[in-house]
């Protein structure tokens, strides 16, 4: 594993947020694409049952409140000379891009059988998607060691999962032209593949250039707890029991938008392109980039704290419109300010728990990334299992268990608008209250990243007397 040196490590360089930020295309990529398409491709194109599908998600659910947190303690405890986070890195890229693939391919014929290989794929994506992501994602804090360091590199990182984004939404148009038609299935495939090898392909250019770990935490697995103890001493930490339910919040809007964008414009709109579909997607996440440079002077100046606030704020009000607009001029203008608030909440997320992680250090004197950050990915799992059991509600309440494109539309439309607005404004508002008691504003803030400053100068020192 390549070590920096202490001097290094210590500065700031676009060279290096750059090559760190090609993890999060390859990241985003494979993670929305499953987002943004899984939902209409099962319930749709594949012609499974909506409750089927939201068990499917529950038992999915119950596999990862073991195989996140397990990973999590895993990685922060593992020592090897390939360092804690790159053998998992490596070790998950290839299996995810395979199954990337195998998504789209299921058995018809038998539901139970559908059912049963929709199951087994979905664990086994999210299986290695955790060893890749949540061990990339935990380097962020390690590399970027302050909150102005974090605003700087988190732009790039940003404007790099924007690019993601951009990809999982626009890339499957070019191979499936109706998301929605079971004759399209094979489409899907290839889209599959075409979107497993740009994964591959931008991990690599990371795992090359950008995968470092910091010198002073080459000892920190000898002294990592245990997987009870690292459980207690995480949700001992106030910051992060409330930053968990904003993580939620985030996750559940972020998640929705798209997951039901392809029969929102379709049913709603009366937009059936697909191409068209994804570039009103893809324009919100253009948006959202454009606002990051915004989002980073007003964390620089406000913290993450209130700078949280502001976005949840935001994304409720610009979500609204999805309740009125009914044709492709409204939908331009309404999915372009959506970008507003999703880009704060993508910009806020890695500097709060990189703030959590850097108090934690202060406490435990060993950083424990992996751990908090597999618990998170955890709950971004979970706003898998209540979206799935919001949709699973509104489509039984209007009859639409089945997919029937000749259902009744008056209901189906307001069922439509009601999960693109007002289920994820109540998530909102929570993450909202959550915020307002989140404990580090901008003034602890300062006091943790002093202490911090002078605690990595002790390790340093030790680390140089005793390699």
């Amino acid at each position: 594993m390549e070590k920096e040196n202490t001097d290094s490590e210590k500065s700031y360089s676009t060279k290096k947020a750059i090559f760190y930020s090609f993890a999060t295309i390859s990241d985003t990529i494979s993670y929305q694409m499953f987002t943004f398409l899984i939902f209409t491709f099962y319930y749709s194109v594949v012609g499974l049952n909506v409750n089927l599908i939201t068990i499917g998600f529950i038992l999915w659910s119950i596999w990862n409140a073991i195989n996140d947190p397990l990973l999590g303690v895993l990685s922060d405890r593992t020592k090897s000379k390939w360092g804690r986070r790159k053998p998992y890195i490596v070790g998950g890229i290839g299996p995810l891009c395979l199954i990337l693939i195998l998504l789209w391919t299921p058995p018809l014929g038998s539901a139970i059988i559908t059912f049963i290989y929709f199951l087994i794929i979905i664990i086994l994506f999210d299986l290695f998607y955790t060893m890749y992501s949540m061990n990339q994602t935990s380097l962020f804090p390690e590399i970027f060691q302050d909150l102005e360091e974090r605003a700087k590199a988190n732009n790039i990182l940003q404007i790099f999962n924007i690019i993601g984004l951009i990809f999982a939404m626009i890339a499957p148009s070019f191979f499936i032209p109706r998301y929605d038609d079971p004759q399209y299935i094979t489409n899907y495939a290839q889209a599959g593949i075409f979107m497993a090898i740009l994964t591959l392909l931008f991990a690599l250019i990371f795992i090359k250039f950008g995968l470092k770990e910091r010198i002073e935490y080459s000892k920190d697995p000898e002294k990592a707890p245990s997987f009870k103890d690292s459980l207690i001493i995480t949700f001992k930490s106030k910051a992060y029991r409330y930053y968990l339910i904003a993580n939620f919040a985030t996750w559940y809007v972020i998640g929705m938008l798209p997951t039901i964008a392809p029969l929102y414009c379709s049913f709603v709109l009366n937009i059936k392109n697909s191409t068209i579909i994804s570039l009103l997607l893809g324009l919100t996440f253009i948006s959202a980039s454009l606002f990051m440079f915004l989002w980073r002077y007003l964390i620089i100046k406000t913290g993450v704290k209130l700078g949280l606030i502001l976005a949840f704020f935001s994304l409720i009000l610009t979500l609204l419109p999805f309740m009125f607009i009914y044709d492709l001029a409204g939908a331009i203008m309404t999915f372009i300010m959506a970008g507003l608030g999703i880009s704060g909440l993508l910009f806020c997320r890695d500097p709060t728990i990189g703030a959590i992680i850097d108090l934690d250090e202060i406490n435990t004197g060993i950083r424990r990334e992996a751990s908090y950050y597999s618990i998170g990915a955890l709950i971004t799992r979970l706003t898998t299992i209540a979206i799935a059991l919001s949709i699973s509600l509104v489509f039984t309440t209007v009859g639409w268990t089945i997919f029937n494109p000749k259902g009744d539309l008056t209901r189906i439309i307001l069922g439509l608008r009601i999960l693109i607005f007002i289920f994820p404004s109540i998530a909102l508002i929570f993450g909202i209250l959550a915020m307002l008691r989140f404990p580090i504003n901008k003034e602890k803030y300062e006091k943790i990243k002093q202490e911090l400053e002078n605690l990595h100068y002790e390790k340093r020192k030790t680390f140089s007397k005793n390699p």
